[in-house]
């Protein structure tokens, strides 16, 4: 369902370097969901647990809860998801769905307006078709068959009934491109109504931060899309979030052409302008789609449309390996 992970999290301490007393501050936890690792760390001062209600252990369990929560709600590969239902069943009538699965479709749309469909959730019309693990991509008759139902306004959206339907049965749906963003931003959420300062959340290639690491900033590295051991670049963030789409984890290569995961929705093949996009913003939902809207637009038209968009800034390595970074980092 979700992008595997892209992001090397460099931590900025050893615990060889580090007392005892410091060390038991940090609470982390490493598990899998939504098809990919996720992590949750946060900073809690002695003297500020009783002012929680929950023990460091019961607050990782929510940020663990609420992913897998998000995971049942949304997934395409879980035939009891409200997402599975909808690809099931709006192509013959309306299908009321969860608020929160809703204003996640309604951010889904904006975000295809705003990047003029290179975001497109119905990609899925024939993403469902590729297999990276076998190797096995559609045939070439059966993406154009598909293209027509590939078009984000294809999904109709009723505001007063909450109800999805899609204008005809060939339209499929795959929130693989937002739902970890939207997993994080929840989940950072829950750390901040805990009362936490510092805290990281990420989930696969998507990561959002809460604060700075204690007077320092959260160290994230670039996976370098062509050396696995390798990071491109480290960034000093901090209450920002990340997101990396790049073409390197689920692939194959047939005949000496890469097929991955990110589809290009006007052509219903894997997109190849660039080989990994980084988008760095405060809204980890839009910060996960428009990696993955970048990634198709290519460098050109990628950087022009985030050099438009004040709050956010991108990282883009081109078939050349070589790195571009939008006009705000390029002051910094």
């Amino acid at each position: 369902m979700f992008k595997p992970n892209y992001l090397i999290l460099v931590l900025c301490f050893f615990a060889a370097s580090l007392s005892g007393h410091a060390t038991a501050q940090w609470h982390q936890k490493s598990f899998q969901v939504m098809g990919t690792q996720a992590h949750v760390e946060f900073w809690l001062e002695q003297n500020e647990h009783s002012s929680i209600s929950d023990s460091p252990a019961q607050l990782i369990e929510k940020v663990e809860q609420e992913m897998h929560r998000i995971d049942r709600l949304m997934s395409p590969y879980k035939p009891n998801s409200q997402l599975s239902h909808i690809n099931q069943q709006a192509g013959i009538a309306p299908v009321t769905v969860d608020q929160e699965l809703f204003n996640l479709l309604l951010d889904s749309r904006q975000i295809a307006e705003l990047t003029q469909g290179t975001f497109d959730i119905t990609y899925a019309s024939i993403g469902y078709q590729y297999d990276y693990r076998q190797g096995q991509k559609p045939a070439k008759s059966d993406i154009n068959q598909a293209l027509d139902a590939i078009d984000y306004r294809a999904v109709m959206l009723d505001k007063q009934q909450s109800s999805v339907r899609f204008k005809n049965q060939d339209v499929r749906i795959d929130l693989g491109g937002i739902a970890k963003g939207h997993a994080v931003k929840q989940c950072l959420a829950i750390l901040k109504a805990a009362g936490i300062k510092h805290g990281l959340v990420s989930a696969g290639g998507d990561t959002g931060l809460l604060g700075d690491r204690r007077g320092r900033p959260w160290f994230v590295g670039i996976k370098h899309p062509r050396a696995a051991e390798k990071t491109a670049v480290q960034l000093p963030l901090s209450d920002e979030s990340i997101s990396t789409s790049g073409d390197y984890e689920r692939y194959f290569i047939e005949d000496g052409v890469r097929y991955h995961h990110i589809i290009n929705p006007k052509t219903g093949d894997s997109a190849r302008k660039v080989v990994s996009v980084s988008i760095i913003g405060k809204n980890s939902t839009y910060v996960d789609a428009l990696s993955t809207a970048v990634f198709v637009k290519g460098l050109q038209e990628g950087m022009a449309l985030i050099n438009q968009l004040p709050e956010y800034e991108a990282i883009i390595i081109d078939n050349q390996q070589t790195l571009h970074v939008s006009k705000g980092l390029q002051e910094n």
